[in-house]
């Protein structure tokens, strides 16, 4: 049965990973919570699990968005390269942050996390949008504080690389074409250091590879590498402000599920 939840909730990160940029991972976090829970896994692990394997996933769910984004000529890789610089530094230290702090109070960080961007997204909290794109420098920073938050929050780094994107006067559909490529290097970073740092927890449930649980990675896998594609497509058929709206409502529904 709960094989079952992890193809549904793949399907649903797909969509999401290419429909908004981001790694599903707002959503599979929690879910994954609720599953490892009624599981009855550790309490001491199942937080850092559920975030593990989030970001292992993404992994998966980011390459078909990418490839979709990248024959509509959304990508911007020179953007992308350099953030890449910072998130390969900042995801590694991202990952040891989370792994110092206990389960329950990451679980507040991230609703805390996901309601703010919520309301910065759908009222437009934000600079003019009269500033360009930064910098190699720039972006090297940008993508250092995208990846390390990223790899405490178990997300592939839509909810702050879209808005700072947008902020610097990118298109949003090129915003979520660039986040997407952008997950896919804080997902392969951040996931290998969750695996490395849980590899010798003895709380761990079986078939775990450190904070990665291998059932629910590749349920969730099967299924999001498809739809990552038709979210990708529908993407570039909406309006910029629809895009804005329904990513805002849908964190706003993710950092309430967490606090309460």
């Amino acid at each position: 049965m709960e094989f079952v939840l992890y193809l549904l909730l793949g399907a649903c990160a797909g969509v999401l990973a290419g429909l908004f940029g981001v790694g599903g991972g707002i959503i599979i976090v929690p879910v994954l919570v609720f599953s490892f829970t009624l599981q009855g896994f550790d309490a001491s692990v199942l937080t850092h699990l559920a975030v593990g394997t989030s970001l292992a996933t993404i992994v998966f769910t980011s390459i078909n968005a990418v490839r979709e984004h990248h024959r509509k000529g959304a990508v911007q890789w020179p953007i992308f390269a350099w953030m890449t610089l910072g998130i390969l530094i900042g995801a590694g230290i991202g990952a040891k942050t989370a792994s110092l702090i206990q389960g329950p109070h990451l679980q507040k960080i991230i609703g805390t996390f996901a309601l703010i961007i919520a309301v910065q997204m759908a009222l437009d909290f934000k600079p003019k949008a009269s500033r360009s794109v930064p910098g190699k420098a720039g972006l090297t920073a940008a993508g250092g504080v995208v990846g390390w938050a990223s790899a405490i929050f178990g997300i592939g780094g839509g909810s702050l690389t879209v808005p700072f994107l947008t902020w610097r006067s990118l298109p949003m559909q090129q915003a979520v074409a660039t986040s997407s490529a952008c997950g896919l290097p804080i997902a392969l970073v951040s996931a290998l250091s969750f695996m490395i740092l849980g590899w010798h927890d003895e709380h761990l449930p079986p078939h775990s590879l450190g904070f990665v649980y291998l059932p629910a990675m590749i349920g969730i896998a099967a299924t999001s590498m498809f739809f990552a594609r038709f979210g990708a497509r529908l993407a570039h058929k909406l309006s910029p402000r629809l895009l804005k709206r329904l990513f805002a409502a849908l964190l706003f529904c993710v950092g309430l599920s967490f606090l309460l």
